[in-house]
């Protein structure tokens, strides 16, 4: 907690400029927040006034205030209760929450702090006391939420090159995040929804968190749906709750990324053929003996003598440079990422 309170000269440098700014207040009596709430309204703040505790947790997930000055003592749910549901929630767990309170004993402040409160005022509330203390506090939000947008928005621009991502909570296993094209595979390929993790993944995770901790590469995971395959490949722990991208020590939990990719026979083919300039049917060719069918099973493949298969086997070591097909098979899948053996369940 930082308990220096800056100069007014000092807080307009700090501060965003106040019409950007909105105020979440919260206390049960409105006599009390009457004369903080006319301060700031004069300074150009946006104010939201909330008079109960459901009320504060519906307005904070709606409106995203910037700051929450929040009463600590209230009748149903109180300021302690609220800070710990705002907290809980990935939407609004990184919005400053300074407490209002006239409870100075220790255990008190102790459990401000302990709820998540960032900061605390004493009642009766000196308006320009609250805004000195909001200055520290929005400057680091503002950049913990700056940051967490950049982190999102390279994320969800992965979706334009054919890779979805996802975060996992490695303490109990929830989909804490994804991209519209995570959404849609994951419903395609395992039927589930967020906040559920499909199981092949929870339990891959799980099997190789030791790998993943050591910072090793554990193997992907690929599952199938009919000539289509979703890789998913672990990248790394992300801290986003302070909105640092982390590596955190083994046994502290967090979320891992997880990125992954669809492709298909086609997509491998197609990459093949541009790897060794290939013509269409010489790729389907190399695809099966990389796969490691013999002459007789490619042609019945591909509706072909295993005379013709052999022709187009000899056009296909020309270009490689090669003599031999188990050389050939072991050139195309160094070559060809797509072709190796991805299945890390």
């Amino acid at each position: 907690m930082n308990t220096d309170t800056p100069s007014p000269e000092r807080l307009s440098a700090q501060l965003p400029p106040p019409d950007a700014l909105v105020v979440l207040i919260v206390d049960d009596v409105p006599d009390n927040v009457a004369p903080l709430h006319d301060a700031l309204d004069e300074a150009g703040y946006t104010v939201l006034v909330a008079l109960d505790g459901e009320s504060a947790i519906r307005r904070a997930t709606q409106a995203l205030p910037d700051v929450i000055l929040l009463d600590a003592v209230m009748p149903g749910i109180d300021g302690f209760e609220v800070a710990r549901r705002l907290k809980a929630d990935p939407a609004t767990a990184a919005i400053p929450i300074i407490f209002m309170t006239g409870l100075t004993e220790t255990e008190h402040l102790v459990a401000a702090l302990d709820a998540g409160g960032a900061d605390y005022v004493t009642k009766p509330i000196k308006p320009r006391e609250v805004m000195a203390r909001m200055g520290v506090h929005l400057r680091t939000a503002r950049h913990v939420r700056q940051g967490a947008v950049e982190r999102s928005q390279a994320r969800y621009a992965l979706d334009a090159f054919g890779y979805a991502t996802i975060t996992v909570r490695e303490r109990d296993g929830r989909l804490m995040w994804q991209t519209p094209l995570a959404r849609d595979l994951l419903q395609r390929y395992c039927g589930t929804t967020a906040p559920e993790t499909p199981a092949a993944v929870l339990q891959w995770l799980r099997r190789h968190l030791q790998d993943a901790q050591a910072q090793r590469e554990p193997p992907r995971l690929t599952l199938d749906h009919g000539p289509r395959r979703l890789t998913f490949r672990l990248h790394q722990r992300v801290g986003d709750q302070d909105g640092s991208e982390t590596v955190e020590a083994p046994g502290e939990g967090g979320d891992w990324l997880i990125v992954m990719q669809e492709t298909s026979d086609a997509s491998v083919l197609e990459a093949m053929g541009q790897a060794f300039g290939l013509t269409a049917r010489e790729a389907e060719v190399l695809y099966w003996v990389a796969k490691g069918k013999i002459n007789r099973d490619i042609g019945d493949i591909l509706g072909s003598s295993p005379a013709t298969v052999k022709k187009h086997l000899e056009r296909i070591y020309a270009k490689l440079g090669v003599e031999t097909r188990t050389a050939a098979a072991a050139m195309a899948i160094n070559r060809v990422p797509l072709l190796q053996p991805q299945h890390g369940g």
